[in-house]
């Protein structure tokens, strides 16, 4: 990949798509709040989303806080504490493998159900099937690149990824080069990823940003009536 491109996708692009994230989210929250929510579909084939949701949402959650703790730590906590690359390496291997199966599977679910019942396919948005097989194609991305991480573990490679996105989150203009000669899956695992960000203000992802943790402390109970018979009350 030429020196020119290889810094407009991986110096500039991750900038834009984090821009858009935060700002698009900020502005999607504050002028559309009604529709800061993921669409149910609950009640149709009930079981098999419940199956795929656990497994999708267990996994992703896993590898989400795999990236973000062996990205974003600084090499230097990781050699204080006495971490080889190789020993992160291969624990990044095995535990992101594990949970990259576990997604992988529930996505594989959530896509057959979505696509192939027709009930579910009628009452999804365009943007409800694109953004899911965008996940799925990133989910079998990563799962690819496993492989390919087999074949380097003393964990030089690993290095090289964390140097881009640390420089990236403190602005050092030459991040890109750091990712300039890895292997081509993980560039396309970097790119669809920064794309999914683009994406994440304009489709049902926002609700990722919304943990009922106020519902914990509210006061008091919350009251539910039931609907009366009819001829109740008379």
């Amino acid at each position: 990949m030429s020196e020119f491109l290889n810094t407009a996708l991986f110096g500039i692009y991750p900038y834009i798509a984090l821009s858009v994230l935060a700002i698009g989210s900020m502005i999607r929250y504050d002028r559309e709040p009604y529709s800061w929510k993921a669409g149910s579909s609950q009640l149709l084939r009930r079981k098999q989303l419940m199956i795929g949701s656990v497994l999708f949402h267990l996994g992703v959650l896993m590898i989400f806080a795999g990236h973000f703790v062996g990205l974003l730590t600084p090499i230097a906590v990781f050699d204080a504490l006495g971490i080889e690359h190789s020993t992160k390496q291969i624990l990044a291997v095995v535990a992101g493998g594990f949970a990259g199966v576990a997604a992988f599977i529930g996505a594989t679910l959530l896509v057959h159900r979505r696509l192939f019942d027709a009930r579910v396919r009628a009452v999804s948005s365009f943007s409800d099937n694109a953004i899911l097989l965008m996940l799925y194609a990133q989910l079998a991305l990563g799962l690819g690149s496993i492989f390919v991480s087999m074949e380097h573990l003393d964990g030089h490679e690993m290095v090289k990824f964390m140097d881009w996105a640390q420089g990236i989150f403190t602005f050092n203009l030459a991040a890109s080069s750091h990712i300039a000669d890895v292997h081509w899956i993980f560039k396309a695992h970097i790119f669809l990823g920064l794309t999914i960000f683009l994406f994440f203000p304009f489709t049902r992802l926002v609700h990722m940003f919304s943990a009922p943790v106020r519902y914990v402390f509210r006061k008091g109970y919350q009251i539910v009536r039931r609907r009366p018979l009819r001829g109740e009350g008379k």
